[in-house]
């Protein structure tokens, strides 16, 4: 029995609540059990210096922790002059994950900013992120095009993300602290709504997992995102 009392393939109480940061063009309290994660899209009307004359534009994402997310307090980040690797790396991860369901041309020479900072951390923080994230980055799509910003819709699919692993011997779906503390194996999966995979990061903390192993955590993984796709489509009904 895992310490949640969920079953192998079921997804922790999920809820994308949007509309909740008044002065944001999108934005989504994302909820995966006790992680919490505020999600917010802001439109800025010039694309990154790169990009300049491209006729394209860009999504992005910065990540960041409240310090008391956690048990303990965390020193913010700001105060020691840059951001870890480890944040480093999820903001990436978010960008990469929603840039994979938008086209950038459509949006003209404009980038839009997706900030996603964790309010309570009980595993899974860069599943949540990327799953509200998209939401935010929805609501400000819709934004852009109520203001003829917008000739077409360039959000070409959905896109939502779940952690898997395998804790006291099973694969499991979407850990919590408890059971991402101890498993032997611990994957994230970032798919399309469409069933496209967009990113896999899979690692063995203990033992080697095999491939029979890797495919069940992706079979549970493609059943966990496609119910995390309908609480999307639910949410922007």
């Amino acid at each position: 029995m895992r310490p949640s009392r969920r079953a192998p393939d079921e997804l922790r109480k999920v809820s994308l609540e949007r509309g909740v940061a008044r002065y944001a063009e999108g934005s989504c309290l994302v909820k995966f059990g006790e992680t919490h994660v505020l999600c917010t899209a802001s439109l800025e009307e010039r694309a990154p210096p790169w990009l300049r004359n491209s006729g394209k534009g860009w999504v992005t994402a910065e990540y960041s922790m409240l310090p008391r997310a956690t048990h303990e307090r965390t020193r913010r980040e700001v105060t020691s002059g840059k951001p870890s690797g480890r944040t480093q790396e999820i903001q990436r991860l978010i960008g990469r994950s929603l840039r994979s369901v938008v086209d950038l041309t459509s949006i003209g020479e404009k980038q839009i900013v997706i900030d996603c900072d964790v309010l309570q951390a009980d595993g899974g923080t860069r599943t949540a992120a990327i799953t509200g994230g998209w939401v935010a980055l929805h609501d400000c799509i819709q934004w852009m095009r109520g203001r003829s910003m917008l000739t077409g819709n360039p959000l070409k699919d959905h896109v939502a993300a779940v952690s898997c692993g395998i804790a006291g011997g099973a694969p499991v779906l979407d850990l919590d602290y408890a059971e991402d503390n101890g498993a032997e194996t611990d994957a994230n999966f970032v798919m399309t709504g469409t069933g496209g995979l967009v990113e896999v990061q899979g690692t063995a903390e203990g033992k080697p997992f095999s491939e029979e192993e890797f495919l069940a955590l992706m079979r549970l993984a493609k059943g966990g995102i496609a119910r995390l796709v309908e609480l999307q489509k639910l949410a922007v009904t």
